[in-house]
């Protein structure tokens, strides 16, 4: 039996890709994409993450079902926006060493859209000295490591040696968790187990680490009204081996429910840095609007698959 919450969590998820769908000209390139003064997080950066939810979301969800059509037609929309993928070959070209365009590519290779000519590029680029010893942080690097291989690549280096060089690889004092650090401790799941798709790859210290102290840093953050980072955390909880028990994470995600707005849209926090309403415009929307899509589809797709659920296969009725 589907709980009342799992329902809502559900429901959460169609009503954000719905303000998703209904606000697609808001991840838009444009003319000056390839311009030197662009403004990456701009464009660039918007295109990429709706991409990669969109992948999640598909993946998770069944042909048919509101979510994944929705999903896939926003998918495509952000592919068309790259022109088939023809952009990133002229991006990559006048910034050789930067990561993010392969980054972002690498969520449009998952999902079976690729670019020939701007593979055959990088399969050069990667194999450079350049390319290898250009110094990332060690979050950004897993992001890499794990583009590489989402496009059938070698990473170029031990994805294990990078991940102890993280935050959370290091099992931190629990109270010396912040904003900050839980956005990278996130990515860091995010890019560990590819965004979700395999909770294995949580090493079980990690991942005991985080059943211990998720819960807790996630009151806070719902507490504070972070709805960006709370969904964010709650997609980390969805990816985790063993998914910490839905009363843990319930509690948040009536909280959620209760910050998106009619039209589907979840801002970024409940309040302003002086305590103002935050204006419901597409700037402020965008990013935990995704992530809620992302964390609750993930989320149903996991509660689909425990033992004494009545539906299986992340999330598709058998």
């Amino acid at each position: 039996m589907t709980s009342p919450v799992t329902t809502e969590v559900r429901r959460l998820a169609d009503s954000a890709l719905g303000w998703l769908s209904d606000h697609r000209d808001g991840f838009r390139l444009g003319d000056d994409a390839l311009e030197p003064d662009a403004d990456v997080n701009g464009s660039w950066k918007p295109v990429g993450e709706l991409a990669q939810m969109c992948l999640c979301v598909r993946r998770a969800t069944r042909p048919g079902t509101t979510a994944h059509d929705t999903a896939a037609d926003l998918l495509w929309h952000a592919w068309r926006e790259t022109r088939d993928g023809a952009l990133f070959l002229d991006v990559q070209r006048l910034e050789p060493w930067a990561s993010y365009p392969f980054e972002v590519y690498a969520a449009f290779a998952s999902a079976g859209l690729r670019n020939p000519a701007y593979e055959h590029f990088t399969a050069t680029l990667v194999r450079t000295r350049a390319w290898r010893t250009t110094e990332q942080l060690p979050n950004r690097l897993l992001s890499v490591l794990n583009s590489e291989c989402r496009t059938g690549l070698t990473p170029h280096e031990a994805t294990s040696a990078a991940l102890r060089r993280t935050w959370l690889g290091g099992l931190p004092e629990p109270w010396a968790f912040e904003r900050t650090a839980g956005y990278t401790l996130t990515h860091v799941v995010y890019h560990l187990t590819d965004w979700g798709h395999d909770p294995h790859r949580v090493p079980e210290d990690i991942a005991a680490y985080l059943h211990a102290w998720l819960p807790a840093w996630l009151d806070n953050c719902v507490e504070a009204g972070l709805w960006d980072l709370s969904c964010e955390l709650l997609a980390v909880a969805a990816s985790l081996p063993d998914p910490p028990a839905p009363e843990l994470t319930d509690d948040a995600w009536r909280a959620l429910a209760l910050a998106q707005d009619t039209s589907g849209a979840l801002p970024e926090t409940d309040r302003g840095p002086h305590g103002e309403e935050v204006p419901r415009v597409f700037a402020n929307c965008y990013h935990s609007t995704l992530v809620a899509a992302f964390a609750a589809t993930l989320t149903a797709a996991r509660r689909a698959e425990a033992p004494d659920s009545d539906v299986t296969h992340r999330g598709v009725p058998q």
